[in-house]
C-alpha cells in the first residue's frame, strides 16, 4: 500500500466531531486539553457542546479542525504502523497536515492556526466578500470569466480547484454575485454561495498573509518526516522555509487539490486516508479517480474500518 494522509478544511466542522475518539483514547483527550491550555479559552467545550454558530466562527473552527484532525491522526498512528508518501491538507488542513508531519508541534499548530483565523476575519470588511461553489463548468471557463467580471470594477477569482466540476470562486460580494450569474448563463449546473465570513484564498486577504509571516518566522520549526504537498503548486516539500513560504502565500491564492490529488497518484500513490470529519477529501478524490482507494477516520467505527482494512494489505 503507498497511501498519502490527507486532512481537511474549514467547513468540515460539526458539534460533537471526534466525540467517541475523545471518549475512548486518552492521547485523544490530551490532545483537546493541550489545545484548551495553549489557546486559554476551552476549545474543548466549543467542540462538543457547541453552539453551531459559534464553532463556525473562523477563528474558533480552524483550531477546532486542527486538533479533530490531529486528534483522529495520533491514535491511528499508535495502532498502524502505514508510514505515508505524502501528507497533505485542504487550505487550514495543510497545518494539520505539518503537524503530522512533525514539522511543527501541536501546541505551535493550534495557536498559528487561531491567529491565521483571526487576521482572516479581519482582512476584508465583514458582509462585504464573498465565495461561491460553481457546479459543471469547465474550471479554465469559470477563471475567465472571473477576469470579465474583475476588469469591470468588482473582483472575483478562483480560490479552489477542488474536483472535475466543481470550483470555488471568491472576491468581492457583487464579483462572486456576477461571476455566478454568468456562470449559470454559460452552462454551469448550480451555484452555492458559502457560510463564510470572508473572500478566503483571494488576493483580499493579503493583510492577513502579512501578518502571518510575521508570526510564521517566530515559530521553531523542523524538517518535515514526510513530503507535504503544497496547496499553492501541488508540489512537495520539506524544508522550513519552504513551509513558511507556501503557508504565507496559501492565504491568498487557490488551492490546487484536484492537481495535489493527481500529483500524489503519479508518484504511486493508491490509497488516501482522510484524518478529521466530514468525509469531504475522500469525496472529492473519489471524483476525481473513481478507482482510487480513499478512506477516512473521523471516529470510532471509521477507525476500527481503516484499521482492519490495512491489516489485510
Amino acid at each position: 500500500m503507498n497511501a498519502a494522509f490527507v486532512f481537511p478544511g474549514q467547513g468540515a466542522q460539526t458539534v460533537g466531531m471526534g466525540a467517541s475518539l475523545f471518549a475512548r483514547y486518552p492521547e485523544a483527550r490530551a490532545l483537546l486539553a493541550q489545545a484548551d491550555e495553549v489557546l486559554g479559552f476551552s476549545l474543548s467545550s466549543l467542540i462538543t457542546n457547541g453552539p453551531e454558530e459559534a464553532l463556525r466562527l473562523t477563528y474558533h473552527a480552524q483550531p477546532a479542525l486542527l486538533t479533530v484532525s490531529s486528534a483522529a491522526y495520533q491514535v491511528f498512528r499508535s495502532r498502524c504502523d502505514v508510514t505515508p508518501r505524502f501528507v497533505a491538507g485542504h487550505s487550514l488542513g495543510e497545518y494539520s497536515a505539518l503537524v503530522a508531519a512533525e514539522a511543527l508541534s501541536f501546541a505551535d499548530g493550534v495557536r498559528l492556526v487561531h491567529l491565521r483565523g483571526r487576521w482572516m476575519d479581519e482582512a476584508y470588511p465583514a458582509g462585504q466578500g464573498a465565495m461561491a461553489a460553481v457546479l459543471g463548468l469547465d474550471a479554465e471557463a469559470l477563471a475567465a470569466l472571473c477576469q470579465e467580471v474583475s476588469a469591470r470594477g468588482h473582483w472575483v477569482e478562483v480560490a479552489n480547484y477542488n474536483c472535475p466540476g466543481q470550483v470555488v470562486i471568491s472576491g468581492t460580494k457583487e464579483g462572486v454575485a456576477q461571476a455566478a450569474e454568468l456562470a449559470r448563463q454559460r452552462g454551469a449546473r448550480r451555484t452555492v454561495m458559502l457560510q463564510v465570513s470572508g473572500p478566503f484564498h483571494s488576493r483580499l486577504m493579503r493583510s492577513a498573509a502579512e501578518k502571518l509571516a510575521a508570526e510564521l518566522a517566530k515559530v521553531a520549526w523542523r524538517r518535515a518526516r514526510f513530503p507535504v504537498v503544497a496547496n499553492v503548486d501541488a508540489k512537495p516539500y520539506q524544508e522550513p522555509e519552504e513551509a513558511r513560504q507556501r503557508l504565507t502565500v496559501q492565504v491568498y491564492s487557490p488551492v490546487r487539490w484536484e492537481e495535489s490529488v493527481r500529483a500524489m497518484m503519479a508518484a504511486g500513490v493508491d490509497t488516501f486516508i482522510e484524518f478529521g470529519p466530514g468525509g469531504v477529501l475522500t469525496g472529492l478524490i473519489k471524483k476525481i479517480d473513481r478507482a482510487v482507494t480513499a478512506w477516512r477516520v473521523e471516529d470510532e467505527e471509521t477507525l476500527s474500518e481503516v484499521l482492519r482494512a490495512c491489516q489485510g494489505r
